[in-house]
């Protein structure tokens, strides 16, 4: 599933993949997987964005369970 809410808070911030990914410390693919759904980050790289993003865990990693019932 797509992470857009990841993608929505990045271009907020004004940052791109690459800015991202440096801040973080991992490549810009790995940040394009994550938002296109094709990779589980570990927990501390969930953190690592959150911080990095100035967001919760739950506002970017938390599916809304209500919406994926329907």
């Amino acid at each position: 599933m797509k992470n857009l809410k990841l993608k929505f808070a990045r271009m907020e911030k004004d940052m791109s993949q690459i800015d991202l990914a440096k801040k973080v410390g991992v490549t810009r693919q790995t940040i394009g997987m994550i938002e296109s759904g094709d990779y589980n980050p570990s927990l501390k790289l969930c953190l690592a964005i959150c911080w990095a993003l100035d967001k919760k865990l739950d506002d970017l990693f938390w599916e809304d369970m209500e919406n994926e019932e329907e």
